[in-house]
């Protein structure tokens, strides 16, 4: 199996750990960007600047590395954290990005069957001509911490289908709202704050076949709605697409953020069995974005995923999106 563009944050000469054990030897490339043609780009030299078990399935930096040390990070080592009482925060330039080869062949995502909620939807990829995907959520949704549109987990999951599909004409517009939760799409369905106009709002869409609704992670932040609430506006949000719209839907849970950081409540595998539920009641599809992070996370830390060291996945992160997308069969 091959990787492209596992992230890490490396510390001192600590073991930072890849998402699958026993590593083929000879085959890890660590470089400074995602992508490796971005301008800039520095590609590590293994045992001056790491070194790899490849059994194990470990990285680790070297004495004397030029992969930026983790631990001048802001951040690093703050527990309980007010992110708002560290300006600048970011995990971008402590980042490394690995090719590898895997023995395992261990899927990212579990196989996720959503046949009968998306045979609209499959029907109309294979006839062909245009099909329009809208996503609607919070700032991940938005893109937030992708470095690129191309690299966002929605525009990545329809390059996927358009391989599958060939005769469909897929385009994609994004109308998140970032920073916001499942209450706020309802109430901005039609009318969103001025501050963001002028824009098309949901509720204005020209003929979207597909919505892609994503919220979940400010939902989860304290002080806001318990899961079952979260989960009724779900429901709400999908029939409003659904009846007014003409379109199918795929709700998607979302990760858990940061531990350490203040704001978060520890609950969102609450948030994402809510998400589930709410596909199951509103007849729409789910993706399980969830329990792809959850899996990942057994191996990897939380700063090495997130683009702000808070709640936002970075480019890998958002191929893990994408991956949770790709497993439903249809």
């Amino acid at each position: 199996m091959d990787v492209f563009g596992e992230s890490f944050v490396l510390t001192h000469t600590d073991l930072g750990r890849f998402c699958v054990e026993r590593v083929t030897k000879g085959s890890v490339r660590v470089r400074s960007t995602f992508l490796p043609d971005k301008p800039g780009s520095i590609v590590y030299t293994e045992r001056q600047d790491y070194v790899v078990d490849y059994v194990k399935g470990t990285l680790a930096r070297t004495p004397g590395s030029r992969i930026p040390d983790f631990s001048t990070n802001t951040l690093y080592g703050q527990k309980d954290f007010d992110h708002t009482k560290f300006p600048g925060f970011t995990n971008h330039p402590w980042f490394v990005w690995v090719d590898y080869k895997a023995s395992t062949k261990t899927p990212w995502a579990r196989r996720n069957g959503q046949s009968r909620a998306l045979s609209a939807v499959k029907k109309k990829l294979q006839t062909g001509g245009a099909f329009k995907i809208v996503s609607y959520g919070d700032s991940i949704t938005a893109g937030g911490e992708a470095s690129e549109d191309a690299l966002r987990f929605q525009w990545r999951w329809a390059a996927s289908l358009g391989k599958k599909f060939p005769k469909a004409a897929i385009t994609i517009e994004d109308l998140s709202l970032s920073g916001y939760t499942s209450r706020q799409g309802i109430d901005w369905f039609d009318k969103k704050p001025e501050a963001l106009r002028p824009v098309t709002t949901l509720g204005t869409c020209d003929k979207p076949d597909l919505v892609l609704v994503g919220f979940g992670m400010n939902d989860h932040n304290r002080g806001s709605a318990e899961p079952e609430v979260f989960k009724n506006n779900l429901v709400t949000l999908a029939k409003l697409i659904q009846e007014r719209k003409g379109a199918s839907v795929v709700l998607f849970s979302a990760f858990p953020p940061n531990d350490d950081w203040h704001y978060g409540t520890h609950r969102m595998a609450q948030f994402a069995a809510a998400t589930k539920q709410a596909a199951s009641e509103a007849g729409c599809a789910y993706a399980d974005v969830f329990s792809t992070w959850e899996w990942v996370l057994k191996r990897k830390d939380q700063p090495s995923l997130l683009g702000n060291n808070i709640n936002h996945p970075n480019d890998f992160g958002h191929w893990l999106y994408a991956q949770a997308f790709e497993a439903m069969a249809f």
